[in-house]
């Protein structure tokens, strides 16, 4: 099995998508980038914006090699819209080459989903449709292709039970040789996709860590909550862990890790990179775009 992250915030964009090359077959997993509209009352910065440029391109290029695109649920980090949003990674031209011709294997656009996300489910699936070779729910589905197989979970909340912001879909890939389930937004913060991840005895585990940077505004204790499911997932399964996207957004995500009883990587640093979690440091970096004194813990070009 090839893993191949592809965009995330260690590697500067709102993102968790990921390309598994399995045998003669690939599967891109959530292709989505975007950037965050406000950060500390500010728009992206320049570096921000070149960064998604970027990570649509190398979206683009792993999905021409895909056969399998899944889609964990429909934030616009997590699938590519077909409309031109302002920091969305779209426009109808570049969506259709995402999925054109493709399995779509996607969370169920009527069940367990929220009101917003069933709006952009049925965009989606109206522009998807007709492109795509054929569009499935993949919600609690086994599916054996032969040389793979993918398990994807029950929709599972998107952070803390009752989470407003919806539901998600964890996927596992088997190749007979490696065990990886993508966990995407579940944040490590609700016992459904903590249960269901020991379950499946994983040996590499990519997902998003708890959004550390709203605590005290829209969440409560998730610092302790993930780290106290994560420290309980590493005991039972044993597994490697990538930690990215929502944790990075904060600048404390060092002192996150060292907590782990075992040391994570992100994405940028699975592919022997330095972390640039752009997001973090927009203040530092509108700074040194007007000619401020500010630095930051990475190189820019």
């Amino acid at each position: 099995m090839r893993i191949i992250p592809i965009a995330s915030e260690s590697l500067g964009v709102r993102s968790l998508a990921v390309y598994v090359e399995t045998g003669k077959r690939g599967v891109l997993i959530d292709p989505g980038a975007a950037l965050g509209p406000k950060r500390y009352g500010l728009p992206p910065a320049t570096a921000e914006l070149e960064a998604l440029d970027e990570a649509r391109l190398r979206i683009q290029s792993y999905a021409r090699k895909a056969d399998i695109v899944t889609i964990s649920h429909y934030h616009y980090d997590h699938h590519t819209p077909f409309f031109k949003g302002l920091y969305e990674s779209s426009s109808e031209e570049y969506a259709r080459e995402i999925y054109t011709g493709k399995l779509l294997l996607i969370k169920h656009p009527k069940e367990n989903i929220n009101f917003s996300q069933r709006k952009r489910a049925w965009a989606f699936l109206k522009n998807a449709g007709p492109i795509a070779e054929d569009i499935e729910y993949a919600d609690g589905r086994f599916l054996d292709f032969g040389d793979f197989i993918m398990e994807f979970s029950p929709a599972v909340p998107h952070g803390s039970e009752g989470s407003r912001l919806g539901f998600v879909l964890m996927v596992m890939v088997d190749d007979g040789t490696r065990r990886l389930i993508h966990a995407s937004d579940t944040q490590f913060l609700n016992k459904a996709s903590t249960e269901w991840i020991i379950k499946q005895v994983p040996d590499l585990i990519i997902g998003d860590g708890p959004p550390t940077y709203l605590e005290g505004y829209r969440v409560r204790n998730a610092w302790k909550e993930g780290l106290g499911n994560l420290n309980r997932i590493i005991r039972e399964t044993e597994a490697e862990i990538i930690l990215d996207h929502h944790l990075i957004r904060d600048k404390r995500y060092p002192k996150f890790f060292e907590e782990l009883e075992k040391e994570p990587l992100t994405f940028a640093r699975f592919l022997k990179r330095e972390d640039k979690p752009l997001e973090a440091y927009r203040k530092e970096l509108h700074k040194i775009e007007k000619g401020e004194d500010a630095k930051v813990p990475f190189e820019l070009r």
